[in-house]
């Protein structure tokens, strides 16, 4: 790998690295703002986390649009600018009507992990696209992990961080950091392959990894938001408190997807899917049941790192099956199905838990999570078939 690659890869790197503090700040501190200091319910911040999810989606797919057509430079350098946006916009008010905006343009969907990117995700489509064309092919899945590593590792000092400050401070605060990394995207040097609209020749596998994507971000949405609220609203947890949870809880998760790897070669895309998800659905499965402070902070801090562990496999594996010029559409098609049905989730959570049916969401996201993974068998569990497919498809486009 030559100078230039490796330089471009630690300016998406220190991108990653200041968007991550910032969306692990605005994670602990948005829930306790609309709970604690303006006084609104679980509803509420419901909906919140619905536009936000639903505007991630819109965003997330006419920026992947945008990545094949226009270019990946100019794409990422916008969207990234977005997150420093929006926390100076909640800074400045306390009006939800100007809250409400500054949640969609931020993506304060909290629709996954500190170390998957639960903030800001309308970049990551692009992110990743751009990571993609500058890695080699034979060491994506390394260096996804090590990105997600990155992300998850500076997400939870950024959590960390949020016993330092009041809560309306941290929205500037996080501006700031986040800003910070912006500028430098523009130097970057990658491929501008740019494709046409509506010729997608590996739209068999972009359409398998979408609707397992959708399962997955149904599921999400149920519990991944009100995960900080449950703490709130049933254990009474103060801030300084559930910021030590979430830094334990992204650590562990960045530590995990270090793995990756390692897992992928031993027991491939699928088993590892599986396994990981697997025991994942089981413990939040139990996280309701158990009404007990400890065992409920125990399952908060090791669940994530069991549903984000394999993230970077299927990441590799997704940019592996799709052309390059249709990279940034396979990703945010992928997105907006994954969003759009986290929306749906987290609306039905807010609901659950304003009626103080606190495990409903949990139960249903049992069941979600089992028929995804039995997809995820289905599709992917034999390489051979997926190949054929996608022979036919492009045998019918020429």
């Amino acid at each position: 790998m030559n100078y230039s690659i490796k330089k471009d890869i630690m300016v998406l790197g220190f991108s990653r690295v200041t968007r991550s503090i910032a969306a692990g700040m605005i994670n602990v501190a948005f829930p306790y703002y609309i709970l604690t200091n303006l006084h609104y319910g679980a509803f509420v911040i419901g909906l919140i986390y619905v536009s936000a999810t639903v505007a991630t989606a819109i965003l997330g797919f006419l920026s992947g649009i945008t990545t094949d057509v226009w270019g990946k430079r100019g794409t990422l350098l916008i969207v990234s600018a977005l997150l420093p946006l929006s926390a100076v916009m909640v800074y400045l008010s306390t009006s939800l009507w100007m809250i409400i905006p500054a949640a969609m343009l931020g993506g304060y969907s909290a629709s996954g992990s500190l170390a998957g990117g639960g903030i800001g995700g309308a970049v990551q489509p692009i992110q990743s696209a751009v990571l993609a064309n500058l890695a080699p092919s034979e060491k994506r899945t390394s260096y996804f992990s090590f990105f997600t590593f990155l992300s998850g590792v500076t997400a939870a000092v950024g959590a960390l961080l949020t016993k330092l400050f009041d809560v309306r401070d941290i929205f500037m605060v996080s501006a700031i950091i986040s800003a910070v990394g912006v500028p430098g995207l523009w130097y970057l040097h990658v491929s501008e392959a740019r494709g046409k609209i509506g010729k997608l020749k590996t739209k068999s596998t972009i359409g398998k990894f979408t609707l397992t994507g959708m399962l997955n971000g149904l599921s999400q949405g149920l519990i991944v938001p009100f995960l900080i609220p449950f703490f709130v609203l049933v254990y009474h947890v103060p801030k300084s408190l559930m910021s030590e949870y979430a830094f334990a809880s992204g650590v562990l998760g960045s530590v995990a997807i270090l793995g990756a790897p390692m897992l992928e070669k031993y027991f491939g895309f699928v088993k590892s899917i599986v396994f990981t998800r697997g025991l994942g659905t089981l413990l939040f499965v139990i996280f309701p049941i158990l009404r007990s402070l400890p065992v409920a902070a125990f399952i908060y801090i090791i669940g994530p790192a069991l549903r984000v562990m394999a993230l970077p496999i299927q990441q590799s594996e997704l940019t592996k099956r799709v052309d390059n010029d249709e990279m940034g559409r396979a990703l945010g098609i992928n997105q907006v199905a994954r969003l759009a049905a986290s929306s749906t989730g987290t609306g039905l959570s807010g609901y659950l838990m304003e009626t103080a049916l606190f495990e409903m969401p949990f139960f249903i996201y049992g069941v979600i999570m089992a028929a995804n993974l039995y997809l995820y068998i289905k599709f992917f569990g034999t390489r051979k078939a997926e190949v054929d497919e996608d022979l036919e498809e492009e045998a019918d486009v020429k």
